[in-house]
Order: structure tokens, then sequence, then C-alpha cells
């Protein structure tokens, strides 16, 4: 526990600032909830018709998996916060929807009929009578929206929107535990705080808790204090939501916006770039780490959410460009710069010297008990092992379903496990091969033995900076200043500077800023 506080105590900056990110993005998300969910509420209780399909689509939103609709989303809206505040929204609707139109219908039809015969109509009876009896369902499914809504908000780091989630995901791709918890405490508090606050503000509003109040000054406090409160929340409310559009635009001027995947080498390689940009350059820049997988960052970059990011020549040939793997690499760098600038509108810079190609490894009492010293030696023994891979190496051409035919292996099972969790699964032995990076720092870090890929399978996957080639028209001075690092960085040094950040648990900025001053590329 003492290392967690140490964590805790070295990076509060972090955590504070990712937690007013949540923050924001969970209020304004559930407010925006709220704004749509109560008026589609009071629209069904009037028609009978238009509750059942309304209804039945908030449950199917509610149905579909935050991964899968963030999927859904982002080619039309992008990455950053507004795909997670969509997300975020759309998953509210249902309790809010589902609970005004059921306190709205569940109230006794004699009151109703009483208020129709002194003669108020049915707005006057809507506002007078049926929304301040349906008040304490409807604060009930907003106070389940808000609560949702800061896990769900979690996620939002898979798009760069920042929040708490940063740190979980960062923490499970480089086996962290303290990270995980740095991230997982707050977001549980919050929940809690928020939970308290709609709740207090439910009591504070509530007619039932009304009943007893007898004296004319707790009245007229109570009064007062509404007064008071209702208009100042809204007014704070507008003001961040002006500010959240306004902000970006008033900072637009020389900024261009960074991005990477969702492991240790890529965010390395983003801070990386970012210091040597703003050192070399009056450019400010926008540091969107920690994207996803590839179609996420690549569809980040071609959609202009983000400017660059670095990308691999074997992944742009095989699951970008959907081509056959080759193996020579010069080859390979030469389709893949000629057809993204075609297709896609986007320069392929200068090697940055390292392949981080796929590669299996397996525990070292597998490797003895087997004899086990490459891929061939593995397809021979397969149907006694099992492999936990990740869900994109599963997933790709060049990935397991191209391995299984190239060498015939039939694993016994096959585990989808992301991140750095692999590691861990195989270390529990509930796996007995993984797919890994040869730059991974994790390989030294769990000691595992590297098999060979004798038939050479994998393409070359040489890190490549990729940037729009309308922002080098607007920053010509970016192509020279990124390519100081071509070279620069050999298998070995990359395989350092992983394990720097996954074992020895330095941060990713700092290891990026280290490497930059060693090599006397920034002061």
């Amino acid at each position: 526990m003492s290392n967690f506080f140490d964590y805790v105590s070295g990076n509060y900056d972090q955590i504070l600032s990712l937690l007013g990110q949540h923050l924001y993005l969970t209020v304004f998300s559930v407010f925006m909830a709220i704004l749509i969910g109560v008026p589609a509420g009071i629209l069904i209780s009037k028609s009978e018709k238009l509750s059942k399909p309304i209804i039945g689509l908030t449950n199917v939103i509610q149905a579909v998996p935050s991964l899968a609709l963030l999927g859904f989303l982002i080619p039309f809206i992008g990455i950053g916060s507004t795909p997670a505040i969509v997300m975020v929204i759309l998953y509210s609707l249902l309790p809010i929807v589902k609970n005004t139109y059921t306190g709205l219908t569940n109230i006794d039809h004699d009151i109703l009929e009483a208020a129709k015969g002194i003669g108020l109509t049915s707005s006057q009876t809507m506002k007078k009578i049926q929304l301040p009896l349906a008040f304490p369902i409807i604060m009930a499914g907003v106070r389940i929206s808000a609560v949702t809504a800061v896990g769900l908000m979690t996620i939002a780091a898979f798009v760069g929107a920042g929040g708490l989630g940063y740190l979980v995901f960062s923490g499970i791709s480089t086996v962290d535990n303290n990270m995980i918890l740095a991230g997982a405490i707050p977001a549980c508090i919050l929940a809690l705080l928020i939970d308290f606050v709609v709740g207090r503000i439910e009591s504070n509003i509530s007619y039932t808790n009304k009943k007893g109040t007898t004296t004319a000054a707790v009245k007229k406090k109570r009064f007062v204090s509404k007064k008071v409160w209702i208009p100042a929340t809204a007014v704070v409310l507008v003001l961040a939501v002006g500010l959240a559009f306004v902000y970006p635009m008033v900072n637009a001027k020389d900024k261009i916006t960074i991005g990477s995947k969702n492991f240790s080498e890529q965010m390395v390689l983003g801070h990386m770039l970012a210091d040597l940009i703003e050192e070399k350059t009056d450019i400010e820049v926008d540091r969107r780490l920690n994207l996803g997988g590839t179609q996420v960052a690549f569809s980040a970059v071609t959609g202009g959410d983000i400017d660059l990011y670095v990308e691999y020549t074997g992944t742009g040939l095989v699951n970008i460009l959907k081509q056959e793997p080759m193996t020579d690499p010069d080859k390979v760098y030469d389709i893949v710069a000629k057809e993204f600038s075609d297709q896609y509108g986007l320069k392929t810079l200068e090697p940055l010297g390292f392949n981080n190609t796929y590669t299996l490894a397996v525990r070292p009492e597998t490797a003895e008990q087997y004899d086990l010293k490459t891929f061939s030696d593995l397809a021979k023994v397969s149907d006694e092992l099992k492999i936990g891979a990740t869900i994109e190496f599963n997933n790709r051409e060049d990935g397991l379903s191209g391995l299984l035919d190239a060498y015939d292996m039939k694993f016994a099972g096959t585990e989808a496990v992301d991140g750095g969790l692999r590691y861990t699964a195989l270390e529990n032995k509930e796996t007995d091969v993984i797919d890994a990076f040869l730059t991974d720092g994790l390989l030294e870090a769990f000691g595992l033995v590297v098999l060979e890929d004798d038939k050479n399978f994998f393409p070359p996957y040489y890190a490549i900076p990729l940037v729009r080639e309308d922002t080098l028209k607007e920053y010509p001075e970016l192509e020279e200043v990124i390519n100081l690092l071509a070279g620069k960085l050999s298998d070995e040094k990359m395989r350092q500077l992983n394990y720097k950040v996954d074992n020895l648990k330095e941060s990713p900025e700092k290891v990026a800023n280290d490497f930059l001053k060693e090599e006397g590329l920034i002061d």
C-alpha cells in the first residue's frame, strides 16, 4: 500500500488534472441527458403511440457495448471528448426517460381529474401537479444515470478525451496496479460524491420534504435558497459549456495535435515528438496519447482530429492497405509512403530506426520442457498449449490467422487478452504463449523466452512518423524537426526505453525527455 501512496504523492498534479477532466465530462454529459431525457419522457407520457418505440430505442442503445458504440461514433464525429460525451448521453437516456414516463403516468387519476375540475389547463396541470409529484422518481433516474456515467466516462481515454480512464488504461498496458488504483479509486469516490450531491438536490427541492415544515421563516429560507441556487447553477453550467467551445478556438493558433496508440512505446514516441517540436519550433503541441488500436489512431489522423502519430510499416502495408505481407523493408516503406500520400494525404517521414515486428514468447520452463527455439518448434506442440494474444493480433491478417496457416499451428485454446494483462495471464499459467513486439520492455521484465520467426512470416515493422500533408503545408518546419529522430532508435534502445516505463515505472514523459537530452536533441 505504501507504493500506492508514493505513486499518488509523486503524481498528484496529473491525477487532479485528470479528475477535473473526468468531472467536467461527466457533469456535462448528464446535464445534456437531462435536457433531452426529461422532455422526451414528458412527450411520451402524453402519447401512448410514441412511448413504446422511444423506450424501446433507449433500451436498444443501452444494450450496445460501450466500446462498440464508440467505434460506431468515431468515423462520424472523430476522437476526443465529443464521442465520449455523446456515448454517455445515449447511455444515460434510458433511466431518465423511463423514470420520467413512469412518474408522470402513475399519478392517481383522481388528482388529475380534480386539477381539471378546478380549471387547470393541460400545461398548468403538468407544471403544478404532475411534475412535482413525479419529481422523486425522475430524480431517481438522474441519480442512476449520474453514477453510471462516472464509470462509463473512464472509456473516454480510449479516444483521447482524458479523464481518469487514462490512468486505468495506462496501468493495464504496463501491468502497474498502483496506476490502475490511482484512476479507479478517485472514480469511485467521484461516483459516491455525485450520488450524494444529486440526493441532496432531490431532498431540498422535492415537495415530499416540505410536509413537515410549519414555520413561515423556514419556508421562506428554503424558497430564497432555491431561488438563488437554481439560477446560479444554470449560469455555471452555461459558462462551462461556453468555455468548452470557446477555449479551443481561442487557443487554436500555431497548435498541432499528436496522437499515439495505447501502449508504452507509442506513448514514449508521442512525448518524444511533442518535446522535440516544442523545443525546436514555436508550435504548441496538444498531446492526445493512449488512443486505442491502429484503427482509432489512423481514423483520427485521416479525419483531422490529430496531425501526426507514429505508425509501423508492416501495419500500414497489411492492416491498413490490405496488401500481402512482404519481407523487403525498403519495398514495404516505398509502397506505404506512396499509397498513404495518394489515398489519405499523409506524408511518411524517415524511419526512426527500430523494427518493432511481432514475435511469440513463452515462459522459460515451457521453452525448456518442449525444447522451443523457433516458431516451427512451437507448431509441433501447439495442440498442447494455449495462446493469449491481443484482440488486434487475433483479428489481423498478419496476426494469428495468417500465422496458424503459415506454420500449421493448432493451439489447444485461444484467449483474447489485451495490453499488459496478457503477460500477467502468462505468468499465472492461464496461457502458455503470447504475442509480443520485439521491443516490448515487459519481455525483459518477465524474463520470457522469445522465439525465432524462422519462416519470416511477420513483415518488417519499422516505426515511421505519419503527418497530414495539409499540416506540413501550414508548418513546413515540422518535417526537418521530426526527421532529427531518423535512425536514432535501435531495437535495443527502444526496448530499454520501454523497460524503464513498464518495469522501472518511470513515466513515458520522463523517459522520452531524458532520451532526447542524452542524444543532444534538446537542452
